[in-house]
């Protein structure tokens, strides 16, 4: 069976119950699906994130339930698309700096779900770290990605963890200490054959790359 999603276990029955009002909404404002600004000016949008907030309030933590809802709305607008990162393309999509073809238009928005466990994250400072389940990703304009990572989703715990990043692909990254993208930080990890995301550019870095994988997995069989 194929994993759920964070669309899977949390938003399904919202967004049958929900989005159709706010697509159409949105519509009839002229507003792109993409543009967050707008998306937050829409009734439907308000009063759905006041019943998402837990009642002692999330402070800080709006801006990534914010984040969250509006990547889930866009996904679902874009048709669903989820990309499951097979383990055996894991290290080829870790190990390069591949970009999508110019050919090829890719996905407007999808869930790109890695192999468990195998890529893991810092999500707060001097917290333990994450593993990443995947990355919901859209296009934010001509050049912009949207990234939206989320960690640390398990069956016994309620919620996950969600970093956001947003930019354009930067052509030279590098660490500072000189060390290789998305290696391991954890003690042992390289033998384990474990990842890390060291920060908010090579997440970023990370979608702009399983965006050519995105692409390349709606191109026709020839």
């Amino acid at each position: 069976m194929p994993r759920p999603t964070p669309f899977d276990l949390v938003f399904s029955q919202i967004a049958e119950r929900t989005f159709p009002e706010i697509r159409s909404s949105i519509e009839g404002a002229g507003y792109e699906p993409t543009d967050r600004d707008a998306f937050l000016m829409i009734p439907e949008v308000v009063t759905l994130l006041r019943e998402l907030r837990p009642e002692e309030g999330v402070g800080e933590g709006m801006d990534q339930l914010v984040a969250l809802l509006h990547h889930v709305y866009v996904l679902w607008d874009a048709g669903g698309l989820t990309l499951p990162v097979p383990e055996d393309r894991l290290a080829e999509l870790l190990g390069s700096s591949s970009a999508a073809s110019a050919q090829a238009e890719p996905p407007r928005a999808y869930y790109a779900q890695f192999p468990p466990h195998l890529v893991w994250a810092e999500v707060l400072e001097g917290e333990s770290h994450e593993p990443l389940d995947g990355c919901f990703v859209h296009s934010a304009g001509t050049g912009i990605l949207r990234v939206l990572g989320v960690f640390g989703v398990r069956p016994e715990r309620l919620g996950f963890s969600v970093v956001e990043a947003e930019g354009p692909r930067a052509p030279d990254l590098r660490r500072p200490d000189g060390s290789t993208l998305f290696s391991p930080v954890l003690p042992g990890g390289a033998s384990a054959g474990l990842h890390s995301i060291a920060g908010g550019e090579e997440l970023l870095e990370l979608g702009w790359r399983s965006r050519a994988m995105a692409t390349d997995s709606l191109a026709p069989a020839r």
